[in-house]
């Protein structure tokens, strides 16, 4: 939403703006709260008593934004007109754990005038409190914890790749964002969420569904944008320290100033991350590990400053780099030994403008670049496995602008372009990838309790030419307790060039993963070489240089009840319907490597379901929450070939327990891997405050999902390969001392010890402690 500028008087005269804010019911004050007056930019933090007063203000309408960590921020419109104004503010608790919130005002935009929470697809919004109350450390720590959201090692992509799993959209199809820029380094497609740290992040949003028509390619099945901190209102400076299980340790510094009266600021953080390896397949690893030692290292930094009372400049650099090494020993002769470093370097500037017609523009450079080197080496034989590096850059320029014609109507647009170079030698040769698109975004109120938001987004690039990518979302409010949303939007997304090109093999865990452009000739050459020992002749003809892009329609339908500060709950619908989409597949088995992989177009796919989210507060201290997704993942392909009875879905079906034998119908077919038809997420938050100290229970509980087909009839059936039901029991302690700036903390992941050899990137029981000092300029 556009700021609105004030309107200068003839006289002159100058006002003020005053007030007092309250925190809750029990009328308390606190001296970190943060009011911020637009369009002058000024901020200020409200006395000890709660007063606060912007003074030397000139006639014209204002907006004061109110926030403090733990509750839900206020936004008023304010207009002076011949007298000062004096306001009382009440800033109610947020209710944590809520699946999908209800974004209270809009989001001033720092250096992205795209508001996700304006998408026609549901949006969560993980706020700073909730990540300081999980305890958590990496991304994947927060993403997992989420209604909706499952991570999971993709089977294609290596153990180190942890990626996400939304509404039954793997993690190729799920954009990550950081500030509203893509991040590079996927895997075979899969992005490793546990190589972002959440250090100084301010909130996370998650837009569940098509996202094309924000973010283009990539964002088929929707995006995390993570929205680092920004502005400093004092000097100030934070420290944290946490040690525990497998010898980890995350150690954090920040620093905050203003400079320039204000004008400007700088935030600046460093994060370093440590942690031994873990085996979660003892049975069949002898010795080494599932998941390697790793470390990391992580800083960035984010300067802004006005230049003048229009316009602001504002940089952003980040650069993290992860080591790890890898031993394992599947027998005393064979011990192999992989290690991988990645590097990853941000660098961003915006110019932020209001011009005196009410439009605003936004300026916007990124570049990105991205490494990955991996070297695999037989220890006893002392000959190289394999030696890999890839390298990834992106420089994309964008162009904003947003504008209010008339009140009911928001327009935001833009135009850009951007050229991708990957050098990856295994690719035969570097690779250009050039896009240029075009979206507009209209937000229409035509009547009170009536919002609706359309987006159009076109993309042309130089492999998969144009794309038109179309939204549509509504929200009715029946009443003032009971609101209704429905969208539909269109996504695409083109196979990259590892899917094409590139020869993989994962010594770790012994398989390889084959482009489909290259997979007839290097299984053609192992067959040669005597090192194949099965080919699914089948699956490589229907495969082999057939890859094509994909894209999807997805569709939601949903309320939100919302009687009283104390009780919300909402219950969504959700269908999204997939052609071509693409999953990994096996193709055969060598004799020294394992299984053989490939990728193919599933023509039909569905995942459909629902959601149900449930937040109450029976007590000011105590907030509590539930979530449940339920969904179904198929390949509408595989249940029309039962029916027809087509190779290779009219073979029997084997009982292995029993040995008996039937034919195959569409009830056998369970769906896609690892989707689990039944997620459950609970939590519990208590603040007991004459202890000043709060109490976070979270239990995420994940049904039953597919592995990998292993009885050679094509498709996942009840025989072939389950992780299990299980549930993850996390706790977070927090107590806090010396006017809140020392916290001490106690972090329990995994209580109940679950772990899987087909869940390779899952620890047992981890129990960290710590403690973090905050200093600032009083």
């Amino acid at each position: 939403m556009l700021p609105l500028l004030p309107i200068v008087a003839f006289s002159q005269e100058k006002y003020a703006i005053t007030g007092e804010v309250r925190l809750g019911d029990s009328g308390e004050t606190a001296d970190q709260i943060i009011i911020t007056l637009w369009p002058d930019q000024k901020i200020l933090k409200p006395n000890k008593e709660g007063h606060f007063r912007f003074s030397e203000l000139y006639e014209g309408s204002y907006r004061l934004r109110v926030e403090y960590v733990g509750y839900v921020s206020q936004e008023l419109d304010v207009m002076v007109e011949g007298d000062n104004v004096n306001l009382d503010i009440l800033l109610e608790m947020e209710s944590y754990g809520i699946a999908e919130v209800a974004v209270q005002g809009k989001q001033m935009a720092v250096d992205n005038l795209v508001k996700a929470e304006n998408a026609a697809m549901p949006v969560t919004v993980i706020t700073r409190r909730e990540i300081e109350l999980m305890g958590s450390r990496r991304l994947d720590e927060i993403m997992k914890e989420q209604t909706g959201v499952a991570v999971v090692n993709d089977i294609a992509s290596g153990s180190r790749a942890i990626g996400v799993q939304v509404q039954g959209f793997s993690s190729s199809y799920v954009m990550v964002l950081i500030d509203g820029q893509p991040m590079l380094g996927r895997n075979n497609g899969n992005f490793d969420l546990s190589r972002i740290s959440v250090t100084n992040v301010e909130r996370i949003e998650v837009i569940k569904g098509a996202s094309s028509c924000l973010y283009g390619s990539d964002a088929l099945g929707g995006a995390i944008n993570i929205i680092t901190r920004h502005g400093a209102i004092t000097p100030q400076a934070h420290g944290s320290l946490l040690y525990g299980s497998l010898n980890t340790v995350d150690a954090t510094v920040e620093a905050e100033t203003p400079f320039a009266n204000q004008r400007g600021s700088v935030v600046i953080s460093g994060n370093y991350y440590k942690t031994d390896g873990f085996n979660t397949d003892s049975k069949y690893m002898i010795g080494g590990t599932t998941i390697p030692p790793y470390s990391n290292y992580s800083f960035q930094g984010r300067a802004r400053y006005r230049l003048s009372r229009d316009g602001t400049l504002g940089v952003t650099a980040r650069y993290t780099e992860g080591n790890s090494e890898m031993i394992n020993m599947w027998s005393d002769e064979w011990i192999n030994e992989d290690r991988q470093t990645d590097r990853d370097l941000n660098l961003s500037a915006s110019y932020d403008h209001n011009f005196a017609n009410g439009v605003r523009s936004m300026s916007r450079y990124y570049f990105t670049r991205y490494e990955n080197e991996m070297q695999a080496n037989w220890i006893n034989q002392n000959a190289l496995i394999g030696a890999e590096m890839f390298g990834q850059q992106v420089h994309r320029l964008e162009q904003q602008f947003a504008y209010a014609p008339i009140r009911s109507i928001q327009l935001t647009g833009g135009i850009g372009g951007s050229l991708e170079l990957m050098d990856n030698k295994d690719l035969g040769q570097e690779r250009n990838l050039n896009t240029a698109f075009a979206y507009l975004q209209t937000e229409w109120q035509p009547l009170a309790k009536l919002r609706t938001t359309t987006g159009l987004r076109y993309d042309h690039t130089n492999v998969y030419r144009g794309r038109l990518s179309p939204s549509l979302g509504l929200q009715y409010s029946l009443s003032e307790e009971w609101l209704m949303k429905a969208g539909i939007g269109a996504g695409f997304k083109a196979p990259d060039y590892k899917m094409r090109y590139q020869v993989f093999y994962n010594p770790s865990a012994n398989y390889m993963v084959v482009g489909t452009d290259q997979v007839r000739e290097v299984m053609e050459a192992l067959d040669r070489n005597g090192e194949l020992s099965f080919q699914n002749s089948y699956m490589l003809n229907l495969t082999a240089g057939n890859l094509k892009a994909e894209n999807s329609l997805s569709s939601n339908f949903g309320f939100i009840w919302n009687p009283s500060t104390r009780l919300r709950a909402e219950a969504s619908v959700f269908y999204h319907r997939i052609a071509n989409q693409i999953n990994a597949v096996a193709v055969g088995n060598g004799t020294t490597v394992g299984q053989i992989f490939t990728y193919r177009n599933l023509p039909r796919a569905a995942n459909k379901g629902f959601e149900l989210s449930v937040g109450y507060r029976p007590l000011e201290s105590l907030n509590l929450s539930i979530g449940y997704q339920y969904l179904v993942a198929k390949d509408l392909s595989v249940l029309d070939s039962i029916r027809a009875g087509n190779y290779p879905y009219n073979q029997m079906i084997n009982n292995p327990i029993t040995g008996e034998s039937r034919p195959v119908t569409t009830g056998d077919y369970w769906g896609i891997e690892d989707r689990s038809r039944h997620m459950i997420n609970l939590k519990a938050t208590y603040e007991y405050q004459p202890w000043n100290m709060t109490l976070n229970l979270r239990a995420n509980i994940r049904g039953r999902y597919p592995f990998q087909e292993i009885n050679g009839n094509q498709f996942i059936d009840e025989y072939d390969a389950f992780v299990p039901d299980h549930t993850l029991l996390n706790l977070t302690l927090e107590k806090k001392l010396w006017r809140n700036k020392l916290t001490l903390r106690l972090i329990a992941d995994n209580l109940l010890g679950f772990t899987h050899r087909y869940m390779p990137g899952q620890p047992g029981r981890v129990i960290l402690g710590g403690l973090s000092y905050r200093w600032f300029k009083e």
